[in-house]
C-alpha cells in the first residue's frame, strides 16, 4: 500500500480522535460497511499506518504532577558510553520520550514525575552522573495549552 486514498485519510483521521470507535460507526462516518472499514483497517495495520492503540491517561491523576523536558549534551560519543546512556533512558519509568537532536543538545527527553524531588533524583543521581553526561537542562511544564494532537493525514 503506497498510497493512501481520501477514505484511507478519513479513516485514519477518524481512527487518530477515538480509536474506540466500531467498524459500524467508522462504516456510518465514511459511508461505508462495517466489512469494508474492517478490510482497510487491516490493510492500513499491515502496511504500518497504524502501530497499534493504546488508552491516554492523565497523568495528574496517577499523582504524575510534574512534567518536564530534559535537555542532554553529551561530553563523548563513545559507542560503549552512549549505549549505557540509552540504556539508562529507556529503562527509566519516569521517561516517556526520547528524541536525538541536532544543535547543542543531543537528546531531549519527556518526564512525567510524582513531585520536583522525584526530577531531581533523576536529574542527579541518573543523569549527570553518568560517564557520556556533559550538562543537563530541564525545563518544567507550567500548562500545556495543546495536547498531543493526532498528526496532520
Amino acid at each position: 500500500m503506497d498510497t493512501l486514498d481520501p477514505t484511507d485519510i478519513a479513516l485514519l483521521t477518524a481512527l487518530q480522535r477515538d480509536s474506540d470507535l466500531t467498524a459500524e460507526q467508522l462504516g456510518t462516518t465514511l459511508n461505508l460497511s462495517a466489512s469494508q472499514i474492517g478490510r482497510r483497517r487491516q490493510k492500513l495495520e499491515a502496511a504500518g499506518y497504524i502501530h497499534g492503540y493504546r488508552a491516554r491517561l492523565d497523568p495528574e491523576k496517577l499523582g504524575l504532577t510534574v512534567q518536564a523536558f530534559v535537555s542532554v549534551q553529551m561530553a563523548t560519543h563513545a559507542p560503549d558510553k552512549v549505549a549505557t546512556f540509552t540504556r539508562i533512558v529507556k529503562l527509566d519509568r519516569h521517561v516517556v520520550s526520547v528524541w536525538t537532536l541536532t544543535g547543542e543538545a543531543d537528546y531531549l527527553l519527556r518526564v512525567y514525575c510524582e513531585s520536583l524531588g522525584a526530577l531531581n533524583t533523576l536529574i542527579h543521581d541518573q543523569l549527570l552522573p553518568h560517564p557520556a553526561v556533559a550538562r543537563v537542562q530541564s525545563q518544567i511544564v507550567m500548562n500545556q495549552l495543546k495536547g498531543d494532537a493526532p498528526l496532520p493525514v
